[in-house]
């Protein structure tokens, strides 16, 4: 078949316009009678399709060269780090929930996955004082957020079913931390 005999959009009548469906007909009718018509409309249009590109010759596609999966990059870079210790061990903090997991009732599980002071002490590597400084900061916005009445960090950690709030409120006392300049 040569291009000349092809013929163009202009060739084919444009399509008939049809009178509104009868009033007496219920609204599930008149959908299945409209669904009815375009599914003619787009098989009419589907075989114009492949008449009007049959002559284009086409290499087919390796999907194996076009789709890839996700490149194993390993965990997300720390951001940059707050220039105070307290902000910045709750910023490592933030990042080692994040990135390693959290959980409930210990301070680490099998998988190392840890509760917020978990990842305070983590962190802290064995400088008690600053982890105390971080886990005050903590549970003060641990009070902002859920009253006074909050005895410890453990105990509101311990009170979710999922790490995303905890997660968060570590986040936001490492920016406590910060504008306290701790």
């Amino acid at each position: 078949m040569s291009h000349a005999t092809l013929s163009s959009p202009t060739d084919h009548p444009a399509p008939t316009t049809q009178a509104a469906p009868p009033a007496d007909l219920s609204l599930e009718e008149r959908l299945a009678l409209a669904n009815t018509v375009m599914t003619a409309r787009l098989n009419e249009a589907a075989v114009a399709y492949e008449v009007n590109t049959a002559h284009i010759d086409t290499e087919p596609v390796n999907l194996s060269d076009v789709v890839t999966g996700p490149v194993d990059t390993g965990p997300a870079p720390l951001p940059d780090l707050y220039p105070t210790p307290v902000a910045a061990l709750l910023q490592r903090a933030h990042h080692r929930l994040l990135t390693d997991g959290w959980c409930t009732d210990v301070l680490v599980d099998e998988a190392g996955a840890r509760c917020m002071l978990g990842a305070i002490r983590a962190e802290a590597r064995g400088d008690r004082g600053l982890e105390a400084d971080a886990a005050a900061v903590l549970l003060d916005v641990l009070r902002r957020q859920f009253g006074d009445d909050v005895a410890s960090v453990p105990s509101v950690n311990d009170a979710f079913a999922s790490g995303s709030m905890p997660i968060r409120l570590v986040g936001q006392a490492a920016g406590l931390a910060d504008a306290r300049g701790l």
